[in-house]
Formats: C-alpha cells, sequence, structure tokens
C-alpha cells in the first residue's frame, strides 16, 4: 500500500527560498558512489561497489534529523551518487527523509537496475521529483558519454514510466565539446517527452570530467542566449548548473526586449551557487560547498551540517560576492550570477576567481545595488 507523502497526495506548495546565510535552498546528499555506469564525465569517479565507509543507515536517520535543525524552510533535499540504488536501504532513507517532511529528490542511473516497479515505488514512497540524465538525442550519442550500450533506452523507458505514475521529471543533459551542437535536438527530443523540467549542465573539468572538451566562453553564450529563446516556447522549466551567467543573459535580453519584471522562477535563482544556497554531504559524511566544488570543510560524523554551512570561513567567503576575484569580482552582476565557484577553483585552484567560461567584460564601476529590485529590471 503507498504511504502518503506530506503534501496528502496534492502537488507541493511551491519552493520557497529561505536565508540563504542560514540554510540552504539545496543540499545533495550522495548516498553512494557505487554506480554500474562509468560516464565519462563521473565527478564522482563512481567504482562497481560500495565503499566500506559509506554513512551507515543509522548515521544517515541521525543527518536527516540534524538537516531539520537549519529550520523553516526546509531545504530540499536531493539522494545522488553513484547510483543511490545501489544501496539496499534506499527506499528507508526515502521514507524517512519524506516522513521529516522534506522536499525529497531522486537521481538514479539510467541502467537495468532502474525498473518500473522501482519507479513506482519512488512515487509511492512520496518523492517529489526524479532526476535522469539524457546526454544526447540518439542512442548512439548518448550512449557515447555513458560508456554503456543500452543506457539511452533505459533512460527513455524511465521517463515513460514515471509520466505513467505522474512522478515529476527533471532531465539533467551534459554541455561539452561532444555534446554542445546535439544540444537543440535533446531540448526538442524533451518537448516530445513531456518533462517538467531541464538542467543544463556546463562541464566543470573534475572527476572523469577532465578527459572531455571544453566549450569557449563565446559558445557557451551563444548557448545560453539559444536557452533564453527556447525556455520562451519549452513547456517546461530550465536551468543551468555552472552556468550562472545564464542569470545575467536573461537579465540583459529581458531588459533589451522591454520587459520590466523576470519571471519568479528565475529569481528564485539569483544568489544561488555553489557553498551559497547550496551544501553537498558526501558517501563518507564529507562536507563540500557542492559536489563539482570538493573541498572538505568538514565530516558529519564530528561536525554538525548547520554549524559548517553558517560558519565555516569558506562558507561564508562563497555567499559573500565582494570577495570574489579578477572579472567576477568587478561585474555588476555579481550578487545575482557570481560565476562557477566551482570551475573557478577546478581551473585556478581559488574558489573565489572569475568564471573562465563566461565571455561577458563587466562594467567599469562595478556597482551591482540596483540591478533587480524585488523582481523589478532597474
Amino acid at each position: 500500500m503507498a504511504r502518503p507523502s506530506p503534501t496528502n497526495g496534492k502537488r507541493p506548495p511551491a519552493f520557497q527560498r529561505p536565508d540563504i546565510h542560514k540554510a540552504p535552498m539545496l543540499i545533495y546528499w550522495e548516498v553512494t558512489r557505487a554506480c554500474d555506469l562509468v560516464c565519462r564525465h563521473c565527478r564522482a569517479e563512481a567504482q562497481p561497489h560500495r565503499h566500506p565507509l559509506e554513512l551507515t543507515t543509522e548515521e544517515g536517520l541521525a543527518l536527516l534529523d540534524k538537516f531539520l535543525e537549519f529550520g523553516e524552510p526546509k531545504p530540499h533535499i536531493v539522494f545522488t551518487g553513484g547510483d543511490p540504488l545501489k544501496r539496499p536501504d534506499l527506499f528507508d532513507l526515502l521514507q524517512a527523509s519524506v516522513e521529516r517532511g522534506f522536499l525529497t529528490a531522486i537521481t538514479p542511473s539510467g541502467t537495468y537496475a532502474l525498473t518500473r516497479d522501482v519507479v513506482h515505488r519512488f512515487k509511492d514512497v512520496g518523492v517529489w521529483m526524479m532526476s535522469v540524465s539524457l546526454d544526447g538525442s540518439t542512442p548512439e550519442r548518448h550512449d557515447a558519454i555513458r560508456m554503456v550500450p543500452g543506457s539511452f533506452e533505459q533512460t527513455i523507458a524511465a521517463i515513460r514510466w514515471a509520466k505513467e505514475t505522474g512522478l515529476p521529471l527533471q532531465i539533467n543533459t551534459l554541455v561539452c565539446a561532444e555534446t554542445y551542437d546535439d544540444i537543440p535536438n535533446i531540448g526538442r527530443l524533451l518537448v516530445d517527452l513531456g518533462v517538467e523540467r531541464w538542467s543544463v549542465f556546463f562541464l566543470v573539468p573534475v572527476g572523469r570530467g577532465k578527459v572531455l572538451g571544453d566549450i569557449t566562453p563565446e559558445q557557451a553564450e551563444d548557448l545560453l542566449n539559444w536557452l533564453y529563446d527556447f525556455a520562451k516556447e519549452a513547456p517546461f522549466a530550465i536551468k543551468t548548473t555552472e552556468a550562472h551567467h545564464y542569470r545575467r543573459v536573461a537579465l540583459q535580453r529581458a531588459k533589451a526586449e522591454g520587459n520590466r519584471e523576470m519571471p519568479k522562477r528565475l529569481r528564485l535563482g539569483f544568489g544561488i551557487r555553489d557553498g551559497s544556497g547550496i551544501m553537498f554531504v558526501s558517501h563518507i559524511g564529507e562536507i563540500y560547498p557542492a559536489g563539482f566544488l570538493p573541498i572538505v570543510t568538514g565530516n558529519v560524523r564530528t561536525h554538525h551540517p548547520v554549524e559548517v554551512y553558517r560558519h565555516h570561513p569558506l562558507f561564508r567567503a562563497l555567499r559573500d560576492p565582494d570577495q570574489m576575484k579578477g572579472k567576477c569580482g568587478g561585474c555588476e552582476y555579481r550578487k545575482v550570477c557570481g560565476g562557477s565557484r566551482a570551475r573557478a577553483y577546478a581551473v585556478f585552484g581559488d574558489p573565489l576567481e572569475w568564471d573562465p567560461l563566461c565571455a561577458y567584460q563587466p562594467r567599469a564601476d562595478g556597482r551591482s545595488s540596483s540591478i533587480v529590485h524585488e523582481g523589478a529590471i532597474v
């Protein structure tokens, strides 16, 4: 029998933005690094077997209780990996998260472990959204990134099973030299598939991602402008990951078109980036500002995640756009964008440096106080 979700079967309320100096909007919990895929861009450099020092079930339940101490509105918790399905206690942890009132999402890998019954169990236990990755518009292109034949067909099947059971879907798509020209084709495929959200992830060269090709800042700018145009007609929400300058592009385009307000769904993300509204907990309990920014700031076995998020010097610095360096530090959009701190760290070894994927040249005065005020573009 299906267990009720905290919303009693109704669509969850609009996600509220917390004070990001006190609590993250999103907590990514990497419950395992085990995975049967060998994706070419894997941040976690996932392995076939679980790590012996993974958080235990009891430690995981205690961690969820600690997350409650962030207060209201509660963070949104994303169970990620590796492949979360490699944990035999996954559904116990998911149920515990839902019962504590967290909006709970799951990011399973597109393997044969992701069956129709599993997708229906996600819905039954009260999972709010499922996220799967689609990195090509054809089996050949997707499977070339995922490195396992049949991954494309398995992912498409999982999408259809989610639609069948009414489980909302987010699709994650990698942007790198190998996928760049296929992004519009993937977007059009998602229209046909009827998903709810598309997250377009711009490669950060960490883990196995170091072997893939980068795109240029000019290519990134062109793609962000295409996404802005595509978002006007797409029947789903579009967000970018590690390409925070999409917010700057959207503001510039909206102002040029004579619009006086930004869509609320876009404004919600202003100022959110690695360590600023985001926190990541690894499979062995390490606390990072983000999964792609693997600087250890503590461990949940010995440090309280609320204290680390609120008071660790790195988290505090990442929430202060005036501490940014180089081009990002002098940019008038730094408070709404702030650039990818993960890419700055991957390229320069300093998470406060500028984002080398952004082509924009800041205004000479660098003032940022009146770009957006209560949603109005000024």
